[in-house]
């Protein structure tokens, strides 16, 4: 799951970028306002989190603008403003959620996957293909009712090539979506990241689900 963060406290920023990293997210940073609507137009998120006080380009100026721009992407208010006034006047320009400054990490975490599970990309929570079961909001993965351990890495894959079975994923489109701008990485990595969820998911005695598109990148689809 690829998040931006656009935050002025260098802080806060940082902060909360190594928590989100280590709960297996990919991770985008801005320090202003028109950095972050630059990197929120330019690339594709699975959720935004914005400060209000930013310099340049307030955070309320940046929702207001993606949605004119019918981007649908869940925003998270991240601020010290905490009249009902501005909660009001927040989620009235398409935010989708509002939290104050002090935070306790865990509930934005709560926040973020509760959005997650409610926004187009997860439009539901469960995906099927053959005898291969996804469940986005429990993170389990299940082939002929067997458990598979995956990486956070590895899930996020799954759930992206799922979301576009049957269609070519090519090493571009899963750095994007899996790694983000601030981790770039070699097609030979995103490779053996492949490699190794292919030997989880087609176990023996089930059809092969993942296939390999000479230079092009690969497929998810159940036909033989």
């Amino acid at each position: 799951m690829n998040v931006l963060i656009v935050e002025d406290d260098e802080k806060i920023l940082t902060f909360v970028a190594k928590g989100l990293k280590e709960e297996g997210f990919s991770v985008d940073t801005a320090n202003s306002g028109d950095e972050g609507l630059y990197l929120a137009q330019i690339n594709e998120y699975d959720i935004i989190i914005l400060d209000w006080g930013l310099p340049i380009i307030s955070g309320l100026q940046i929702c207001k603008e993606l949605r004119l721009q019918k981007n649908t992407t869940p925003i998270l208010m991240l601020t010290a403003k905490n009249d009902i006034d501005d909660k009001i006047e927040s989620l009235e320009s398409g935010m989708d959620d509002y939290m104050t400054k002090p935070f306790v990490f865990r509930e934005l975490v709560a926040r973020i996957n509760s959005l997650l599970r409610r926004s187009s990309y997860n439009h539901t929570d469960i995906i099927t293909l053959d005898t291969l079961e996804v469940n986005i909001s429990k993170r389990t993965v299940k082939r002929a009712n067997k458990s598979i351990e995956l990486t956070s890495k590895e899930f996020s894959i799954l759930v992206y090539m799922l979301n576009n079975k049957g269609s070519i994923v090519t090493h571009t489109k899963l750095q994007d979506k899996v790694w983000g701008m601030s981790e770039i990485t070699s097609s030979n990595v995103i490779n053996v990241f492949v490699h190794h969820l292919r030997k989880k998911v087609d176990i023996e005695g089930e059809l092969p689900l993942i296939k390999t598109i000479r230079g092009s990148g690969y497929k998810i689809e159940a036909n033989s």
